[in-house]
């Protein structure tokens, strides 16, 4: 019987490079906009060598990938914390899991994390614990508890006036 060594990656959100990852000897992949993100000296020269020395690849995600994880956030909730960097460091995760290769996304950020349990791809923290179970984000009215979609745009109910928060709960499967 011959074994299949399954390729593994890891995709690298900021928070990776910033809590000090270490990538050496391992194969690592990052968006564009993540760049952006790194504001601190150090975290950056690290970032950039590593990327001159091949330690880590640049690749962006298939729009399919994206589509797919703007529908599981709408429907999480998790839409109304993840930033477009962060939705895209998902999506390019999805697409080497379906291209066959088994994504690995490293990340401290929760609500990261709350979508990637939810599509079923494996992620590691470096300077947290990590979340335990999947939460479900809604929008609600802080005077009558009227629910709203998550692209309701307005910071006060359309019926009472009172402003509406984020409230997180816990998915039920």
């Amino acid at each position: 019987m011959i074994h299949i060594m399954e390729k593994k990656v890891y995709v690298l959100d900021s928070s990776a490079i910033i809590g000090g990852y270490n990538f050496k000897n391992l194969d690592n992949y990052t968006i564009n906009e993540v760049i952006s993100e790194i504001k601190d000296f150090k975290s950056e020269l690290l970032l950039q060598s590593s990327i001159e020395d091949g330690q880590i690849k640049l690749e962006q995600p298939d729009r399919e990938d994206l589509e797919k994880v703007n529908l599981v956030t709408r429907s999480s909730g998790d839409i109304l914390r993840l930033s477009e960097v962060d939705k895209k460091v998902i999506a390019l995760a999805l697409k080497f899991k379906r291209k066959g290769i088994n994504p690995v996304v490293i990340t401290d950020d929760y609500t990261m994390q709350n979508t990637l349990k939810i599509v079923g791809i494996p992620y590691k923290s470096i300077l947290t614990s990590g979340i335990e179970g999947i939460l479900n984000w809604i929008k609600v009215c802080k005077g009558c508890k009227k629910r709203y979609p998550p692209e309701y745009k307005f910071e006060e109910c359309e019926i009472c006036g009172s402003r509406i928060f984020k409230k997180k709960i816990k998915k039920t499967i």
